[in-house]
């Protein structure tokens, strides 16, 4: 046969048999990396033939001579009978006994090999010469045989092993129920921000990435497509995604890279048309299609499906946490069962990667989760325990776990992007599978296989395939609830770990305790907010989407887009909060001891806000009083002005603050607070005037006393001669009785500073009379 030399393939060297690295799967004994491709049929049968390809490596330093590829019959040909004889198959790396003896034919020559140097080969093998004594899992390895330039001893070079399962009678023993997770999840895309075009309401996306993941080909789609061919699938949906979604059937904008980072607001000089109506609206239409075949079951997350484990243990203390989680439950039901027109079941939770503990499983019980998705890690198996156990458990307080098979589960949690990686995953999931039947054949359990949310559509593929061909033989789909509603195995573990044993790895991607602040501080700020919106409702849903958006768990794989996201969402909340505000204000001259102080407030929103107050207050009010609060009803984009009486007791400045409030029995603190001067003037000067004004008249009273005295003391008056009196002010003459121009004048002109006219300050700027306006 042609010999053909390729570089060894990617992959190559981690699959389906030895490995170079630690585990000393390669060395200069065992130098050839070999892998399966295929096995074919994926279940053997008698009077059959098992056709397998794969590829044989050069993993060494010198060439491999006088090489051959052949199958092993398995060691003793008795099947493996539990569980554990698989995981030790499954655990060897170099060649040993126990692997089989080669077969003489057929057998695949191979050329020489340099390093690194790769060979494909096709080896077939009829059943019977495997001597399988009688149903159940074989080991099925495929070793390489010759000698390398550097030692002519004839050995085994390399080895893969898979498992083969063999089956003549399989309607012996009760099938397994396999319900199966098919997640539909993906990282919030949806903002919270909105532009108008045309007086239409445009929707505003992160990014365009969804157009490509809804068209053929995408993740999406594929998933929907692989998954409307199994019967019996459960649907785990994120309703955030079927909202985005519907919105994307619709013309649509996408922020411009950079936009949401800045905090810059969604306008038409930062967004781009979207371009995946048509891919949205086809991926719906046929979700609808897939989800309504019979048998299915759609599960409905909490809307954006929140972090639940980040929030248990982060943000449990948090008051606005727990709301959020049974308000986003109920908004994922209804959405769920409005886009798609199906029954849904919205109690469940399902933490991240199934990892349960003790806070966990009490603050989703809080939320109103009576049903928790759990790995099997999380609640390991007694070792006493000789079977594998449905998959229901109590754990409490009447909540139930459905405990996913740990080592089923792990062969589809990577994406299996290499032919030898979905055969690898594939046969074992058929003889685990298989195993578990036939631990107890009369014993019917409940297996749960729970992949990653961000399945892969290779993955997906290759679970299908492998679901496929164990049904109607040893296993048959199920829906969740079936499961859940099964009695739980006595002997199976219910107890809910503590907090602290906690995956490290997996806290060290949590959504940190002051990220979670900051999604409670947004609730906060939206709370405030809808309570001076005369329409409140075109805000609140939007809002609150994105504020459990915020917390969405697909952000642990994403923390930069996810603080981008809080970012975005805190930034267009407080553009939309400023909008209502007090005009900034510097410094205002107050002219007189008392008079209005004008303070405007602007609405910038396009609608009616109401249960406003303006308060000003003074930071001395000794010196400077105002009066009460003053409610406002302010129509859209437009200003009032509220005139506040104020009191002045001493020129100076004075700060003051205007701050609006809400109203009610909850008012609370709106906006930020505006700080201003006021200058006061003429209050202080006036009373001095008086003061002075009257202690001259006072002077000029004595003095003529004085004078009078000394005439009449010192010199008689002589016949003829008139007294000749003081000249006043208005240079008439004053007499001896006569009293002084009135003394009182000064104090009343003082007395009345409202009719003081304007004057000018000695920096130029004009004292403000009663009624001036503060502000701009």
């Amino acid at each position: 046969m042609l010999a053909v030399f390729t570089a060894a393939p990617a992959g190559a060297l981690p699959v389906g048999g030895p490995r170079a690295g630690a585990d000393g799967g390669v060395s200069a004994e065992a130098p050839a990396v070999m892998t399966i491709d295929t096995v074919a049929p994926q279940v053997a049968t008698p009077n059959g033939t098992v056709t397998i390809t794969g590829h044989v490596t050069n993993g060494g330093k010198s060439v491999l001579r006088d090489a051959h590829a052949a199958i092993r019959k398995p060691w003793s040909g008795k099947p493996l009978q539990r569980r554990s004889e698989l995981s030790t198959v499954a655990s060897r790396t170099g060649p040993v006994g126990q692997d089989g003896v080669e077969l003489d034919s057929p057998q695949y020559a191979l050329p020489e090999l340099g390093p690194g140097q790769s060979q494909p080969f096709t080896l077939g093998v009829a059943v019977n010469d495997l001597q399988l004594n009688g149903d159940g899992v074989y080991e099925l390895a495929v070793d390489t045989w010759g000698t390398t330039a550097d030692n002519q001893h004839e050995r085994a070079l390399g080895i893969a092993r898979t498992f083969l399962t063999y089956t003549s009678n399989p309607g012996e023993a009760q099938p397994t129920r396999i319900a199966t997770l098919w997640p539909l999840v993906h990282a919030p895309v949806l903002a919270a921000q909105t532009v108008s075009d045309n007086e239409q309401t445009v929707s505003v996306l992160r990014n365009d990435g969804l157009a490509g993941e809804f068209a053929p080909g995408g993740r999406l789609y594929e998933l929907v497509d692989t998954g409307a061919k199994l019967p019996g699938l459960t649907w785990v949906i994120d309703p955030d995604l079927l909202d985005t979604a519907f919105a994307m059937t619709k013309p649509y904008r996408v922020q411009k890279p950079g936009t949401e980072e800045s905090g810059k607001p969604a306008k038409d000089d930062t967004t781009v048309p979207g371009t995946g109506v048509a891919a949205a609206t086809a991926w719906l239409e046929k979700l609808r299609a897939a989800v309504a075949k019979p048998g299915n079951q759609v599960v409905a997350l909490p809307y954006a499906d929140p972090d639940v484990a980040s929030i248990a243990h982060n943000g449990a203390d948090l008051t606005g946490m727990a709301t959020a989680l049974g308000k986003a439950a109920t908004a994922g039901r209804l959405t769920v069962e409005g886009r798609l027109s199906v029954d849904t079941r919205s109690d469940v939770a399902w933490p991240y990667q199934g990892h349960l503990d003790q806070q966990i499983a009490g603050i989703t019980q809080q939320a109103g989760s009576g049903l928790v998705l759990a790995n099997g890690a999380s609640m390991p198996e007694p070792d006493a325990l000789n079977h594998t156990p449905t998959a229901v458990r109590p754990i409490g307080n009447g909540q139930n776990a459905v405990v996913a098979d740990e080592t089923v589960s792990a062969l589809f949690d990577t994406d299996l992007n290499t032919p030898q990686a979905q055969t690898l995953a594939t046969q074992r999931f058929l003889a685990e599978t298989y195993a578990i039947t036939h631990e107890q054949p009369q014993n019917q359990r409940g297996l749960l296989v729970m992949p990653p949310r961000n399945l892969t559509v290779n993955t997906a593929k290759a679970l299908a395939a492998a679901l496929q061909t164990a049904a109607g033989k040893w296993a048959e789909p199920a829906k969740l609830d079936v499961l859940a509603q099964a009695a739980p195995d006595p002997g199976a573990a219910t107890a809910v770990p503590a907090a602290t044993d906690y995956p490290a790895q997996a806290r060290a991607s949590e959504l940190s305790a002051a990220d979670l602040s900051g999604t409670d501080r947004i609730q906060n700020d939206l709370d405030t907010l809808m309570q001076v919106l005369t329409l409140p409702q075109r805000v609140r849903g939007p809002f609150s989407a994105a504020m459990v958006r915020s917390l969405s768990t697909e952000w642990r794989s994403d923390t930069p887009g996810g603080g981008n996201y809080r970012k975005g969402v805190t930034g267009y909340l407080q553009e939309l909060t400023g909008a209502v505000k007090v005009p900034q204000k510097t410094v205002v001259t107050l002219a007189g001891n008392t008079g209005l102080l004008q303070v405007s407030v602007r609405n910038d929103l396009t609608q009616t806000v109401t249960n406003l107050k303006l308060k000003l207050t003074s930071h001395q009010p000794n010196r400077l009083g105002v009066g009460e609060d003053a409610e406002l009803v302010i129509p859209a984009a437009q200003s009032v002005t509220v005139r506040f009486q104020a009191v002045a007791r001493n020129n100076g400045p004075v700060k003051m603050t205007a701050q609006l409030w809400t109203t009610g029995p909850n008012s609370r603190p709106y906006g930020a607070p505006q700080d201003f001067q006021v200058e006061v003037t003429s209050v202080t000067n006036g009373v001095l005037y008086v003061f002075a004004g009257g202690v001259v008249l006072l002077l000029l009273a004595a003095l003529r006393f004085v004078r009078q005295r000394k005439r009449r003391a010192g010199q008689p008056h002589e016949d003829g001669d008139q007294l000749v009196g003081d000249t006043g002010a208005d240079g008439a003459a004053e007499g001896p009785d006569d009293e002084p121009d009135d003394a009182d004048g000064g104090a009343c002109a003082g007395d009345n500073p409202a009719q003081t006219p304007r004057a000018s300050s000695a920096d130029g700027r004009d004292r403000a009379t009663s009624d001036e306006k503060v502000g701009p």
